[in-house]
């Protein structure tokens, strides 16, 4: 349901205009939930807004505690290079130093915690790599792969009470959507393990996209699939680089915040606190208040 006046079109051209600026410089920090409150507070009476009609989820540490998966396959790639000396929580806490970063900025930065230049250079030629963090980072996908396998392991790691937001956007009818920069097979393989592949009205993966998050590529595609405005979509992220892809593409945000990334999400600022969650006991209470708040029936 959209207004009809001049106040209303003004805002949301305002709004397409301020997206591509931060599109197009991430150093600008803007916050689109507090923008539609404001778009809110100005409407006349009688005058309605957008309604939420879509929930996009992030997979990666929204459905599954990955962040803590893929800290755990760091930390045992580096005990297989050097079992006698390197103990696995040790690892997993250097790991949350530079969570968020690049495989190869976590890896370089191991490697020289943890000494393994040695370790990681006669492993390159096993896996036909010109560097030795691409030996490290080539044992470690190798473990991964093997611990996303395992059913068990992939159920004991899963967010409930996401997975139970979820479903409650089913119930309610709202389009949902998968956003994830996992490639599709990797995908479609965990969420097969949580029965929820078939829960979605569209999935956009990696391999669906030339630029991934925060670039806000994945979430304008889901928005043209829905054949909606970005602004009527509701995104649950869990990473900063993933709330800044929503927010560039003007969408609305909520972010479940977990022992990883929990730190950066409030430092960076992008979101009013109340629409991060740390504790997701709370998540189906702060999404329903978001879209009381944001939503004129």
């Amino acid at each position: 349901m959209k207004a009809n006046n001049g106040l209303h079109n003004k805002a949301l051209l305002h709004k397409e205009i301020i997206r591509k600026t931060y599109a197009q410089d991430q150093t600008v920090r803007l916050n689109f939930s507090d923008f539609y409150g404001i778009i809110c507070a100005l409407k006349t009476p009688g005058e309605a807004i957008d309604m939420i009609e879509a929930m996009i989820f992030d997979l990666d540490g929204t459905f599954v505690r990955t962040e803590t998966l893929k800290a755990i396959s760091y930390a045992r790639a580096a005990v297989e290079l050097g079992p006698e000396r390197i103990n696995e929580q040790d690892v997993i806490e250097a790991f949350k130093e530079v969570v968020g970063l690049s495989r190869q900025e976590v890896v370089l930065h191991l490697i020289e915690c943890f000494g393994l230049e040695n370790e990681t250079k006669a492993r390159m030629s096993e896996f036909d790599v010109q560097t030795p963090w691409q030996a490290f980072v080539q044992i470690r996908i190798k473990i991964y792969e093997s611990m996303l396998a395992d059913p068990l392991l992939i159920m004991k790691h899963r967010c409930p009470y996401n997975l139970d937001l979820l479903i409650w956007a089913r119930q309610r009818k709202f389009k949902t959507g998968l956003a994830t920069m996992s490639h599709r097979t990797q995908a479609n393989r965990v969420l097969r393990i949580l029965d929820i592949l078939y829960e979605f009205d569209f999935l956009a993966t990696r391999d669906d996209v030339n630029h991934g998050k925060p670039d806000p590529e994945i979430y304008l595609l889901i928005a043209r699939e829905f054949n909606l405005d970005a602004g009527v979509c509701l995104v649950i992220e869990d990473s900063p680089s993933g709330v800044q892809a929503a927010l560039a593409a003007g969408m609305r945000c909520i972010a479940v915040a977990n022992d990883f990334t929990r730190p950066n999400i409030h430092a960076s600022k992008l979101l009013d606190k109340r629409w991060i969650v740390d504790d997701p006991v709370d998540l189906k209470t702060v999404a329903k208040r978001y879209i009381q708040l944001y939503t004129q029936k």
